[in-house]
């Protein structure tokens, strides 16, 4: 057996941090499947909205001003779906993390804070894509035919993924501020709140004038209203309701930025 010294190089450790895209893509990874594994997210973020569609588009409970059920239905449930996904599940998520001290110990390691907060909003985009095909799958199934061209395509694009900056940092603000417990029932309650008030399965028409405009500078109200007006009217692009939610997503990562805290 040969003694020798060993070649240069030889069982040398070479410490260090993984290149940016590699830590970036395994923390995406591993959020997305811890979230794909939660009973609870899943229950907000697959199975609510889908059931909704069916059971309203099935049963006519609410008038739909006008609008055949689907077509109605489908604007709205897309805005629930992002909502969902982008303001509840992350709120809650990030809340218990948070406690648990997950976050602070992420803070200290290798893992730049803003590629962290980046590998959860491209989480959310997973998710949402998955959502997308789920509830328009659905909805073309019972009978829905979205109305517009590529142009309206685009802008149902730019409605979404604004939609989903200004509910990311507005569940990330909640998240970083309130005690976990608290945020679970804040986020829980502004759901249901905005399932009822944002336009969803009620047009805002049917409130009273005087609120209106409150409704519809809502994250959500902005969204469906939105959503539906390309989708389900062929209007243009909805630069309104694209202001609105542009506003929302400066004032939530601006107080986000400001008051979140690690632990």
């Amino acid at each position: 057996m040969t003694t020798g010294p060993p070649t240069r190089g030889t069982f040398r450790p070479a410490p260090g941090a993984a290149a940016l895209p590699r830590m970036l893509l395994a923390q995406t990874s591993f959020e997305t499947k811890l979230l794909l594994r939660n009973g609870e997210q899943l229950l907000l973020t697959a199975v609510i909205p889908v059931i909704l569609l069916a059971l309203l588009v099935a049963v006519p409970v609410f008038d739909t001003a006008g609008y055949a059920r689907v077509d109605f239905l489908v604007p709205g449930i897309l805005g629930l779906a992002i909502m969902s996904t982008s303001f509840t599940s992350l709120a809650i998520a990030t809340g218990y993390e948070r406690r648990y001290g997950v976050l602070k110990r992420l803070a200290a390691s290798p893992l730049p804070r803003w590629l962290l907060l980046l590998a959860k909003a491209l989480t959310v985009l997973v998710v949402q894509t998955l959502q997308v095909l789920l509830v328009a799958g659905l909805g073309a199934a019972l009978g829905w035919r979205p109305t517009g061209s590529a142009v309206a395509g685009l802008a149902v694009l730019a409605l979404l993924l604004t939609g989903s900056l200004a509910f990311a940092g507005l569940g990330l603000l909640m998240a970083g501020t309130l005690r976990a417990e608290a945020t679970l029932a804040a986020a829980n309650l502004v759901y249901l709140l905005l399932l009822v008030l944002g336009g969803v399965v009620i047009p805002l028409a049917q409130f009273p004038e005087a609120i209106q405009p409150l409704l519809v500078a809502t994250p959500t109200g902005a969204l469906t209203e939105g959503l539906r007006g390309v989708l389900a009217d062929g209007s243009g692009p909805p630069w309104s309701n694209l202001g609105v939610l542009a506003g929302w997503v400066v004032l939530g990562f601006a107080a986000a930025a400001r008051w979140f805290r690690w632990e």
